[in-house]
């Protein structure tokens, strides 16, 4: 996100851009010593971490997760989705599924800087943009990922639906 966001702040030095959760010490992630240079810089700011994202994610216009790691579908996009937040996703196992591409956000190719810069400018250029794809987003929500028809499929998948009526 952060090469992206070089790419949009001559165009966009006003664009806020943020960083939510716990700083990840492992070595194959950034370092501590280069979030910190780019909060300095003024490129990102740094949230920290929290055990409530709703406020946060209330005063958000977009989420952007550019995961390019297998991973199930990320607690974090499904929260975005409930709160009726866009999300710009990668097109990897998990991610993808929360992101109808155009209709409530997009997905790019992993670790693709330039379409990922691309998709963000498009909800910089287009303020409308936003409230109309997070609308989506909170319907796509309450579709298929609500805990009950979760719960519905699991016990299917299983065979246990009988069991539970």
């Amino acid at each position: 996100m952060v090469r992206a966001r070089y790419l949009l702040k001559q165009d966009f030095p006003g664009a806020r851009f943020q960083i939510l959760g716990p700083f990840d010490p492992s070595p194959l992630v950034i370092t501590k010593a280069e979030l910190d240079a780019w909060v300095e810089e003024g490129v990102v700011e740094y949230l920290g971490e929290t055990r409530n994202v709703a406020p946060f994610l209330e005063a958000s216009t977009v989420f952007v997760l550019p995961s390019y790691y297998r991973e199930g579908i990320p607690r974090s996009a499904l929260e975005a989705m409930a709160a009726g937040r866009p999300i710009v996703t990668t097109d990897a196992p998990g991610c993808r599924e929360t992101v109808i591409d155009g209709e409530n956000g997009f997905r790019v190719a992993p670790r693709n800087v330039e379409a990922l810069a691309k998709a963000m400018r498009a909800f910089l250029e287009d303020e409308t943009l936003a409230v109309r794809m997070g609308a989506r987003s909170r319907k796509l929500a309450e579709e298929r990922f609500d805990v009950h028809l979760v719960n519905q499929t699991l016990l299917g998948a299983l065979g246990l639906q009988s069991a539970f009526k």
